[in-house]
């Protein structure tokens, strides 16, 4: 299984790229770098709802800069992953927890036989929450997890244009498969910069719309009722008053001031509650901090690099 690679965005070196098949059937497109002189680990990259590895390439040389081998999936149902639906532009997933068996065959069959050790998970908004799931069922396959935005809770406007009882009550009536309301086969990307939410650079922006130029079966569209339901039933559980403090996991929680996807003050609130648990709020960046302008993605990185065990002093 081949990545995308176009001038703007080249796949970082020394990479294996493969597909492996889940218990349920689901294949899996991965991809691995080998680790730098000096090896300090791996960490795996696990991105949000729509995205792709390519989109994770400038991370990946981030990551390898600081010693670490990297290892990234596509979720099941986006990327190169095998899609469930006939229409392949449906965000589609039956319940998150298949998002947790994606991440146990990835363990199993791609980190542990071929990735050295110690492990650590770096995860994006809607990976964010399978990881918090992952650390909530007592799973340590890593040592410590770094969240940017996980997908803890929605701002409450989002919220009331969506009733999760709508989404629950049309799931039951069969209609798991079709679109939420509102939505359509646009794909998520590729939206103009001006007044997009989640990124404020808009070479980074312009950099992934590219990829999805040059491959649009990378993308997905909107969410299905399907995915949205058992997200919002994700959501509900995360609501939990020991849920936080029920995690051992070390996790650090980066959230951004202006992200209108998910609820930074959700964040704060459930990363107040962790046991072994810290965050920050970066200020004036919108929701996908990674993909964001230079002075918030050195915010980020400089978090990183004080919470991550192995990572160098990094100038």
């Amino acid at each position: 299984m081949t990545l995308v690679s176009i001038p703007a965005n080249p796949v970082p070196d020394e990479f294996v790229s493969g597909t492996i098949k889940t218990p349920d059937g689901a294949e899996l497109r991965f991809a691995r770098w080998a680790p730098p002189p000096g090896r300090k680990g791996t960490v795996c990259v696990f991105g949000g709802r729509g995205e792709m590895i390519e989109k994770y390439f400038e991370t990946v040389r981030d990551l390898r800069d600081r010693g670490f081998a990297v290892a990234t999936i596509d979720w099941r149902g986006q990327g190169h992953s095998s899609r469930r639906l006939r229409d392949p532009r449906k965000g589609y997933v039956r319940d998150f927890s298949d998002y947790e068996v994606d991440v146990e065959t990835f363990v199993q069959q791609v980190v542990l036989p071929d990735c050295p050790p110690p492990y650590f998970a770096l995860a994006h908004s809607m990976g964010g929450a399978v990881m918090l799931r992952i650390a909530h069922a007592g799973k340590r396959w890593f040592d410590r997890m770094v969240l940017s935005a996980p997908m803890i809770d929605l701002p409450r406007r989002r919220v009331s244009l969506l009733p999760s009882t709508l989404l629950r009550i049309l799931r039951l009536a069969g209609q798991g498969g079709r679109y939420v309301p509102g939505g359509n086969d646009v794909l998520v990307g590729t939206a103009p910069f001006i007044g997009n939410p989640v990124t404020s650079d808009p070479v980074r922006h312009a950099r992934n719309a590219a990829i999805l130029e040059e491959d649009p079966t990378l993308g997905i569209a909107a969410p299905t009722i399907a995915w949205a339901d058992t997200a919002f039933t994700a959501m509900r559980t995360f609501r939990g008053m020991s849920y936080p403090s029920d995690i051992r996991q070390p996790i650090l929680m980066l959230a951004a001031s202006n992200d209108e996807v998910v609820s930074t003050a959700a964040i704060e609130e459930f990363a107040y509650h962790l046991r072994a648990g810290s965050h920050l709020v970066i200020a004036g960046a919108k929701h996908e901090i990674l993909q964001e302008q230079d002075r918030y993605r050195g915010q980020f990185w400089a978090a990183f690099d004080a919470f991550v065990p192995g990572t160098p002093l990094f100038k």
